[in-house]
């Protein structure tokens, strides 16, 4: 029912930034919980950033002060901004999107919408 396209993804070197976007269709975009994931070769897809309809944001360890997930309601937008990349950031990074008015946002089972995927690779 919603959804959600990728884009942004590329080549960079270590320590380059990039800036990831989702776009999501419909109406009910402000009322989604909206996360990043990401999945390298051989992983789980793991959680990067979620930010929930207060824009109240979370971030795993791994990316904190580098990494910083914002929305543009207006424009039906999720963002992850990505500077300072290092190579193990490299991974398909996938869009989600949760409709669900609670449960934990941290694990891939609370999203019920999911995106394409965008390569990200950086090289050292």
């Amino acid at each position: 029912q919603v959804q959600l396209v990728e884009s942004g993804g590329g080549l960079v070197q270590a320590g380059g930034s990039l800036r990831l976007s989702c776009a999501a269709s419909g109406r009910s975009f402000s009322s989604y919980v909206m996360g990043w994931f990401r999945q390298a070769p051989g992983k789980e897809r793991e959680f990067v950033a979620a930010i929930m309809r207060s824009d109240t944001t979370y971030h795993t360890d791994a990316v904190k002060g580098r990494f910083t997930i914002s929305r543009d309601n207006a424009k039906n937008t999720v963002y992850l901004q990505m500077n300072s990349l290092k190579p193990e950031d490299t991974a398909v990074y996938y869009c989600a999107a949760g409709a669900k008015g609670g449960g934990y946002w941290g694990h891939v089972g609370f999203y019920d919408y999911w995106g394409q995927g965008t390569q990200v690779t950086v090289s050292s």
